[in-house]
C-alpha cells in the first residue's frame, strides 16, 4: 500500500482515498440479513413459516444446499442443490448432508411453534453413498397435533452465529456448561476438552488441518470461488463466505483485494489470509466433537440434527463457537489428520462428524442468506397468507 492509496476507518463505513477520489463505502449489505429479520414475521402459511427459519441453518460454507418442493398439500420434499456442493473438500457430500440435517431440525423445530407435527421420510427413493443425487433428501409431511411439545432451544435460533473470529483467551469455558450443551444431542455421542494440555493440543491439529487446506490448490481454491467480497457481491449472491466490513469494502473498492493474489503462496493476499484463518483457531479455549455410530445418508442427517441442537445450547449458554472440521475432510492430503482423529475419539467404531472450537468472542453478524422464495423448485401451492389446510390424525 503506497501514500496515494490508504484506508481511514471513520464512523459507520470507510473513506478511501485512491489519488484525486474519495468513496464512501457502507459497513454491511443489510439486504443480504433480510432472511434474518424475515423468518417467522412475514409467513402465515405454515408450511413457509417454518421454512422461513429452516433456511438460516448452519451449513458448509454457506452454500445452502437446500431445494424444497411444496407441490404437495402438507408437505415439504427437500432436495440438494447439486450446484452447490463442495466437490475438493467434501467429495462424498457428508458435510453438506450434515447441512441439510441441521435444516430439517430446524424445520421441525419451527413447526411445532404452530402446534405442527412433522414426520420425516428419508431418502424414500434411495440415496448413493458416494453422492448426493437428484432423488429427494426428505419429505416432510405436516400434521396439526396439540399435543406437540415445543423445543426451548428454538427460542436461540435467530441468535446463532458461528464465530470464527479470534477468543478471549483469559476466560475459561467452564465443564459444567460444555456437559449441558453435550447434553443438546439426541443420538449421537458427544465429547468435550477444557484441559489445557489437550486444548492446546488441538489448537495444533486444527491449525495443521487448516494449513493443508490452504496448501492443497485445489480445496483452497474451491474456498475463494465462493468468496463474496465487497457488499455488492454479497447482495448478488448472498451465499458462500462473504467478506464485508469497512477494511475489506475499502480493499475491494481500491483493487487490493485479488482472488488470484490470494490463490499463490508468497503472495500478500494468501498470506494475510493465512493469518486470518490461521489466527483464531490458536485462540479455541475448549473444544467438541461428535461421533455417530455409522456413516449412512441417514446417520449424516441425524448428525447434522442434533449439530444444530448443540449449536443452539452454545448460544443459550451464551458460548461462541465455529465448526473446524478441516481434520475430518476424506480426501487424500488429510488422511493422516482424519486417521489421527478417528483413532482418538473413534477407535472401536463409528465416524466423527463434527470438530467444534468454543470460547468467548466479540458479537459478529448473521451470515448471509437466500430469500426463502429463490429455494422454491415446485408448487401449486397457497400463497403466502393465505388459508391452509390442516391435516388429521
Amino acid at each position: 500500500m503506497n501514500r496515494r492509496r490508504f484506508l481511514a476507518i471513520v464512523g459507520g463505513g470507510v473513506v478511501l482515498a485512491a489519488g484525486a477520489g474519495t468513496v464512501r463505502v457502507m459497513r454491511s449489505p443489510a439486504q443480504a440479513s433480510a432472511p434474518w429479520r424475515a423468518a417467522g414475521s412475514d409467513y402465515t402459511e405454515p408450511r413457509r413459516k417454518a421454512l422461513s427459519y429452516a433456511i438460516l441453518a448452519p451449513n458448509p460454507h454457506n452454500q445452502q444446499p437446500w431445494k424444497v418442493d411444496l407441490s404437495v398439500p402438507d408437505e415439504v420434499t427437500l432436495y440438494a442443490d447439486a450446484n452447490r456442493l463442495l466437490p475438493h473438500t467434501d467429495p462424498n457430500n457428508r458435510q453438506i448432508t450434515i447441512g441439510l440435517g441441521c435444516f430439517l431440525e430446524l424445520l421441525v423445530m419451527a413447526a411445532a411453534q404452530d402446534g405442527f407435527r412433522v414426520d420425516l421420510d428419508l431418502f424414500s427413493h434411495g440415496s448413493n453413498a458416494d453422492a448426493l443425487d437428484e432423488r429427494p433428501v426428505a419429505t416432510a409431511r405436516f400434521t396439526s397435533d396439540a399435543s406437540i411439545k415445543l423445543d426451548p432451544l428454538f427460542a436461540y435460533v435467530l441468535d446463532r452465529r458461528s464465530n470464527k473470529e479470534v477468543y478471549d483467551t483469559t476466560r475459561d469455558v467452564n465443564g459444567s456448561t460444555l456437559t449441558r450443551i453435550a447434553a443438546a444431542a439426541r443420538k449421537n455421542r458427544i465429547g468435550w476438552t477444557n484441559n489445557p494440555t489437550e486444548v492446546a493440543k488441538l489448537r495444533e491439529l486444527t491449525i495443521a488441518a487448516s494449513t493443508i487446506e490452504m496448501e492443497t490448490a485445489r480445496t483452497h481454491k474451491e474456498s475463494i470461488d465462493v468468496m463474496r467480497i465487497g457488499a455488492k457481491e454479497v447482495i448478488a449472491n448472498p451465499d458462500g463466505i462473504d467478506l464485508t466490513g469497512p477494511l475489506m469494502e475499502g480493499l475491494s473498492a481500491a483493487g487490493m483485494l485479488s482472488r488470484d493474489d490470494m490463490l499463490l503462496p508468497g503472495q500478500t493476499g494468501f498470506e494475510q489470509g493465512r493469518d486470518a484463518i490461521l489466527g483464531p483457531p490458536a485462540t479455541a479455549m475448549a473444544h467438541m466433537w461428535m461421533v455417530s455410530s455409522g456413516n449412512s445418508r441417514s446417520d449424516q442427517i441425524s448428525a447434522g440434527r442434533d449439530w444444530v441442537r448443540v449449536h443452539l445450547a452454545c448460544t443459550a449458554e451464551g458460548i461462541d463457537m465455529q465448526p473446524h472440521s478441516q481434520a475430518l475432510q476424506e480426501y487424500p492430503e488429510m488422511a493422516q489428520l482424519y486417521k489421527q482423529v478417528h483413532d482418538m475419539w473413534a477407535a472401536e467404531g463409528g465416524t466423527v462428524q463434527m470438530l467444534i472450537r468454543l470460547g468467548y468472542g466479540e458479537a459478529v453478524n448473521a451470515s448471509p442468506r437466500w430469500p426463502l422464495e429463490a429455494k422454491v423448485i415446485g408448487e401449486k401451492s397457497v400463497k403466502v397468507g393465505a388459508p391452509y389446510r390442516r391435516a388429521t390424525g
